[in-house]
Formats: structure tokens, sequence, C-alpha cells
């Protein structure tokens, strides 16, 4: 009895002879399974959580759906009767829009263009100057090459 009461950590408290958690009495046990039990209770109600605010979207996507539906049904009448007026009106809001996106795509690029070019004429170095300067030289070597090669064969059919 005794040695069940040392193994239990009970004779001299905490960390008594053969007590191996190192945590010592009977709180240690008590200890562990509330720990044990915690990570479950916290996991059931997250899970609740989760639960219920999907339910509740799942709940506001069908009633989204069904005034959708009741919408469309209502409006389909009008949409025939005034379609003869509408559907033109809507290409050519449609072309408009497309046409003031396009321009105003069109100048931003050519504004950035412009700047571009004004930082590397001035100077400053813009970002992918090196790879056209690098290009530049490329193209004068390439060009300086056909030259030479066709000057040689002007001489050469000149000699001959």
């Amino acid at each position: 009895m005794a040695d069940h009461h040392r193994d239990r950590g009970v004779l001299g408290g905490g960390g008594a002879f053969g007590d191996r958690s190192g945590h010592g009495g009977y709180g240690s046990d008590h200890h562990e399974q509330h720990q044990q039990k915690q990570p479950a209770m916290m996991c059931a109600l997250k899970a609740a959580t989760a639960a219920t605010a999907a339910g509740s979207l799942l709940v506001l996507s069908g009633l989204i759906l069904a005034g959708t539906v009741i919408a469309l049904t209502v409006a389909t009448p009008v949409l025939v009767i005034f379609s003869p007026v509408l559907v033109p009106a809507a290409i050519a809001l449609a072309l408009m829009s497309a046409g003031f996106v396009t321009s105003g795509g069109l100048g931003v690029a050519a504004l950035s263009v412009f700047s571009w070019m004004y930082k590397y004429l001035t100077g400053k170095h813009p970002p992918g100057a090196d790879q056209l300067d690098h290009a530049k030289a490329r193209l004068a070597s390439k060009a300086r090459d056909i030259k030479d090669a066709a000057q040689t064969r002007i001489d050469q059919a000149q000699g001959a």
C-alpha cells in the first residue's frame, strides 16, 4: 500500500520517489486529462461556429437566388416589350464604353512612353535603358558586319 502511495506521489509531495511524470501528485493526472479535453472542446466549438456560419451563408444565398428568379420573372415581360429599343441602346452603350476605355488606356500608354523617352533623352537612365543600349550596339555591329561583307563582295566582283 505504501508503494502505491509512493508511485502516486503522495509521500513527499511532487516529484516523490516512483513519480515518473515529473509533475507529481494526483493533480497531474487531472491536469493532463484537462489538457486533452480542452483541445477537443475547442475543436468542437470551432466546428459549431463554422457550421453556423456556413448554414447562414447557405440560407442567404438561397434567398438571393429566389429573389433573382422572382426579379427575372417580373422583368422579362418588360424587357420583351422594350427590346426593340433596349437592345440597340445596350449595344451602343457597350461600344461607347469600350471606346472610352480603349482611348483612356492608349492615352495612358502614350503618356508613359513619352515620359520614358524624356527620361532616356535627358540621361536619367529609366528602367530598360541598358537593354535598349545593348540592342542598339548589337544592331550597329550587325549593320557594320553586313556593310563590310557587301563591300568585300563588291571588291571581289570588280576585281574579277
